[in-house]
């Protein structure tokens, strides 16, 4: 699971002094102008006045939840981590990162940064603003996690209140926070910091004691979960560092961008922070945002060869509607897929074709958006753990879900959007491995061929199912 995060790239590795700051402070000087403030977080005139809500005792900057004692305490060091130089590829070790930093990536057996994370850490490292456009799967979410460590360990801060957050990242769907959430404690197992995930669906008094009661110095967070704690005063921005804001053009399609106005405007300004944007693509109206949240950002775009990728065979059946899920049964009993995805439009045809799925003898489970949070966390955790292994999923599942070995992904209904064809598909061939696309196309789909066809660039050749 938490290798998905390097983009299936080898193994890791960087090198690096934990006092050492060299790597991120070198080109920050726009960000610094907010330090002196930050290093004083516990003087009295501090916003204390409007805080009435929050902790008022200050914490020394690490003493939130315990991250696994045991494992802290076993030796290591970095010369347990070689990693031979390779021409045209670039270590971790080439960063300078934080030991501690360093000692998560060996533990997750990865050597060598994959291409958006090798093009875009040298800036982001250094304090930049940085915007990374790369396909799903490639690692961008490591590259602004290990930004954000390095940032928090090599830029201490003596003492610190709760309810403050030192970086903050925001994602537009619950799975993809809490993926990030979980690649984050993953990370940042043996550096102390203390990770903080907050979502819509999950309970809520249990997370407002988390922003309360302990330091957190990574907040990943949904938007509207985000703006509740911020209107009953459980969380404060003015103190991020480190702002992320994944799937930015996701968070657009979804109604968030008032949203985040409303949080980007919560924190320091612009020259006063670190602002990263990574996604898979970015559209117009982001663009028109990037001035207004960004300072002089460096763009990294990794364009794939093609947008589909070669490790996965598309195939396109024309059906007709009354006969799709004949085919569909058909499908699963001969290919007898190890896991499979199968994606459709609307809630109520995933959730009819689930139940039609299960009475005829297949064990399937639904993931959509009328399924409460903690349900779907536990229909991933079954599929994950392979108890079973055919998914009937909404677009909700489409970014940012990683779960190893999928076999198939069965297109039931094309996607109105071509970005979302890619990124369902996306979810089988990853990390190397082969994956199968299928998708059926009856007179319903049509009107979504040809705008696929012309956002993939080739002609998608349609067979008639045996």
């Amino acid at each position: 699971m938490l290798k998905k995060l390097f983009g299936g790239s080898d193994k890791p590795a960087a090198k690096t002094d934990q006092k050492k700051s060299a790597s991120s402070s070198a080109a920050k000087p726009h960000k610094k102008s907010n330090q002196p403030a930050r290093d004083t977080h516990s003087a009295a005139g501090h916003k204390q006045g409007q805080k009435t809500k929050a902790k008022k005792s200050s914490k020394a900057q690490g003493n939130g939840r315990k991250r696994q004692p045991a494992a802290a305490v076993t030796p290591w060091q970095l010369s347990d981590f070689q990693v031979e130089p390779q021409a045209g590829k670039v270590r971790f070790h080439d960063f300078d990162l934080p030991d501690s930093v360093m000692r998560g990536i060996h533990e997750l057996g990865f050597q060598y940064c994959s291409p958006i994370q090798a093009q875009s850490l040298p800036a982001a490292l250094r304090g930049r603003d940085t915007i990374g456009q790369a396909q799903t799967g490639t690692g961008k979410t490591a590259a602004f996690l290990l930004t954000i460590l390095n940032q928090l360990l090599t830029d201490k801060i003596e003492q610190r209140y709760a309810s403050e957050p030192r970086a903050l990242i925001v994602a537009p769907t619950r799975e993809l926070a809490m993926q990030i959430g979980k690649d984050a404690e993953g990370l940042a197992k043996y550096t102390g910091l203390n990770v903080c995930t907050v979502v819509g669906g999950m309970n809520y008094e249990e997370q407002r004691r988390q922003l309360r009661d302990e330091v957190v110095d990574i907040l990943v967070a949904t938007p509207g979960r985000l703006i509740d704690f911020m209107r009953s005063q459980d969380v404060f921005l003015d103190q991020v560092e480190v702002l992320v804001l994944d799937e930015a053009d996701r968070m657009l399609d979804m109604g968030f961008i008032p949203d985040v106005r409303r949080i980007v405007r919560a924190t320091p300004p612009k020259d006063e922070r670190q602002t990263l944007l990574y996604s898979a693509t970015f559209n117009y109206d982001v663009r028109i945002l990037i001035d207004q949240w960004m300072f002089d950002p460096l763009t990294v775009v990794i364009e794939p060869e093609q947008v589909t990728t070669d490790r996965v065979t598309q195939t396109l059946y024309l059906v007709a509607e009354s006969d799709k899920y004949e085919l569909l049964d058909k499908v699963l009993k001969e290919d007898k897929p190890e896991r499979c995805i199968i994606f459709a439009n609307r809630r109520d045809l995933t959730r009819n074709l689930c139940d039609k799925l299960n009475k005829n003898g297949h064990v399937a489970v639904l993931l959509s958006g009328e399924v409460n949070q903690q349900k779907r966390i536990r229909t991933l955790e079954r599929f994950r753990d392979g108890h079973v292994n055919i998914m009937v999923a909404t677009d909700v599942a489409g970014r940012g879900i990683h779960v190893d070995n999928v076999s198939h992904v069965i297109n039931f209904t094309l996607p109105e959007d071509p970005e979302d064809y890619v990124h369902r598909i996306g979810r089988t061939g990853r990390a190397g491995a082969k994956g199968i696309s299928i998708s059926f196309v009856s007179e319903d789909d049509a009107f979504n061929l040809a705008p696929l066809e012309k956002y993939l660039g080739t002609k998608l050749e349609l067979t008639q199912p045996e």
